[in-house]
């Protein structure tokens, strides 16, 4: 690669490409729980059910030893029924199955349905938290987090779920039927219950010697996993600029790359799978075989009667299905401390309130806004700053506009203004306090706020215009959208205010959704207003009609405009006008086209003042 024009110099590129070693250096992390905190972590979910798993076990513990009576009942039918030519005993042996069957059956039905009942409580449980811990996060967490990342992560959840359920209970079930079963197989002959034992113990150890890759391997396919969520997301809800641009095969490989990622994951967990199963199959397959020899043995020299060999023959295999699902535990907990692990990166991630702020009311005469040498940017081993030492008061009760090219820093100090960011450097302080005192729940309260990037929720428009209301008020609502001048076209529809819209708006136009985030926040009536580029989807009769509206709405109000339209900002009682991150001039619309400056520029390109 050449740093020069001409191609002479040359140099180098380094290409980094995450190899087994990076993932396995990642269950190392901080992020990882030990194994004492993992389970006091499962704890507290379990233990709000514990009558209900108490009555699960029992039924358990019933059906174990319901299994506990076949091989003697089989022993019997053998020994007792074909031995002695007595039909009459083979029947009422049978009639004794039938109804420990059924027996049976209705404890697992009854079984199931109390798992499901506690599976469902505590799936929800587990993901309210997940999501209440979300939300409690600053937003520079999610933007370093891709969508896929997250609702992957929500997948962890109900794999932690199921892990308390369904792969638990069954373990404890083949815990007591292996318990039974061994006492029984010990019974019938010593021999061949320690061949089984030592069987088991090669299995086992077989399988252990294969999690460590497995471990890796799961962190890869979450991240891969993780990526082709996204790409998939991405693929469909940018579906009209994919058409636009004539992008569609390009996009459609990236996600074939992505799916060929996932391939080789998959390839890899299979071949390991298959070393792994060959091993156990083998293991399993020469344990019975010995054990057959055994049993056939004991009947010819007469140890054993041909009843009790076919009894251990069922032990046998009542005994493997135990030890399979113990094997299967050890993997669900190996997943679900991956699992655990990944959730501990969020829940660990540090809160957007903290004791620190504990301040819930203002000075109510003095509600001014004051920026004090505010330095900020999102990087912080960038060496240019969004925000540069800025110095600003946004008096109370007045029309603060702040202009300037794009990428001056506009949005970024709205958001600190909402406390979405701290500041790198400096302070912000309102009626007299810095805002990083404040209760940020509290103080985002008082604020209204329409974002360039503001959201519509799939639902009607009478909620999502009243949104931040738990008991909606319809005359509320109407008002509003008559400020954000959408009222007649919102009551010319058949179901008016309950009509319902699609996500982020899909279903009405650019221009409709930015007056319904106008009407929430007039809906709001808020102490203070921050508006980014809130009417720049709008015609130019809209546009004035509005800001009509809203310069009686804004009356005893502090409001905070960013507008590239100048039009919409000149009646402002004060302008400020950024570039680079600096305020470079502040004043009104007068003096400001008299000092010929910056925003001189800025009006005469718009308005066409000329000289």
């Amino acid at each position: 690669i050449s740093t020069k024009t001409n191609g002479e110099e040359k140099g180098i590129v380094l290409l980094l490409e995450p190899t087994d070693e990076f993932y396995s250096q990642e269950v190392t992390d901080g992020g990882k729980l030990e194994k004492g905190n993992r389970l006091a972590f499962l704890r507290n979910y379990v233990k709000k059910y514990r009558r209900y798993f108490g009555q699960i076990i029992l039924g358990l513990l019933l059906g174990s030893l319901i299994q506990l009576v076949f091989p003697f009942l089989t022993q019997a039918i053998v020994d007792t029924g074909i031995g002695g030519r007595d039909i009459g005993f083979i029947w009422l042996v049978l009639l004794a199955q039938l109804m420990l069957l059924f027996s049976r059956t209705a404890i697992s039905f009854i079984r199931s349905k109390l798992l499901l009942h506690i599976s469902t409580r505590i799936n929800i449980s587990l993901i309210s938290d997940f999501f209440i811990k979300l939300m409690k996060l600053p937003m520079k967490f999610f933007d370093t987090k891709l969508l896929g990342d997250l609702l992957q992560r929500i997948e962890d959840h109900r794999r932690v779920e199921q892990f308390l359920t369904s792969n638990s209970l069954n373990l404890l079930f083949s815990f007591f039927t292996f318990i039974i079963f061994s006492i029984v197989l010990a019974y019938y002959n010593l021999l061949i219950f320690g061949v089984f034992v030592v069987g088991t113990l090669l299995y086992a150890g077989w399988i252990t010697l294969f999690l460590k890759k497995r471990r890796t391997l799961d962190y890869k396919y979450f991240e891969q996993a993780g990526r082709n969520r996204n790409v998939t997301y991405q693929l469909i809800n940018g579906m009209q600029e994919i058409k636009l641009q004539g992008c569609e095969q390009r996009k459609r490989w990236e996600w074939e790359d992505v799916q060929a990622d996932l391939f080789k994951v998959n390839l890899q967990s299979l071949n390991l799978q298959q070393v792994q199963q060959a091993g156990s199959i083998t293991i399993n397959e020469v344990k019975n075989i010995l054990i057959t020899v055994l049993a056939a043995t004991a009947v010819i020299h007469g140890d054993m009667t041909l009843g009790m060999m076919l009894a251990v023959q069922y032990i046998i295999g009542q005994l493997n299905s135990p030890v399979e699902q113990l094997i299967q535990f050890i993997y669900s907990w190996q997943d679900v401390s991956i699992s655990l692990d990944r959730m501990n990166e969020i829940h660990t991630e540090e809160n957007e309130e903290n004791s620190d702020r504990y301040v819930t009311s203002f000075a109510l005469d003095n509600l001014d806004i004051k920026v004090e040498n505010l330095s900020f940017k999102y990087d912080i081993y960038s060496p240019t700053p969004i925000l540069d030492h800025l110095n600003l008061t946004i008096p109370n009760g007045k029309v603060t506009a702040i202009v300037g090219a794009s990428g001056s820093g506009k949005t970024t100090l709205i958001k600190l203004l909402l406390g979405y960011y701290s500041p790198l450097e400096g302070s912000i302080k309102v009626s007299g306090r810095d805002l990083e005192e404040y209760n940020l729940s509290w103080w985002r309260s008082h604020c209204g706020a329409v974002m360039q990037e503001g959201y519509l929720f799939s639902d009607t428009i009478a909620r999502n215009i009243a949104i931040s209301d738990d008991t909606p008020d319809v005359d509320r609502i109407r008002a509003a959208a008559s400020t954000a001048n959408i009222a007649d076209h919102i009551e010319s529809l058949p179901l008016a205010y309950n009509t319902m819209i699609g996500q982020d708006g899909q279903g009405i136009s650019q221009g409709q959704r930015q007056r319904i985030l106008i009407a929430r926040m007039v809906y709001k009536d808020p102490i203070f207003v921050f508006l980014d580029e809130a009417t720049n989807a709008l015609d130019a009769n809209n546009e004035r009609t509005i800001t009509e509206k809203l310069e009686n709405f804004y009356k005893g109000k502090t409001v905070v405009v960013v507008a590239h339209r100048l039009s919409t900002v000149r009646n402002a009682d004060q302008i400020v006008v950024l570039d680079e991150g600096k305020i470079v001039e502040v004043g009104n619309h007068e003096s400001l086209t008299d000092l010929r400056g910056k925003y001189y520029e800025l009006v005469k390109n718009q308005l066409e003042l000329g000289n």
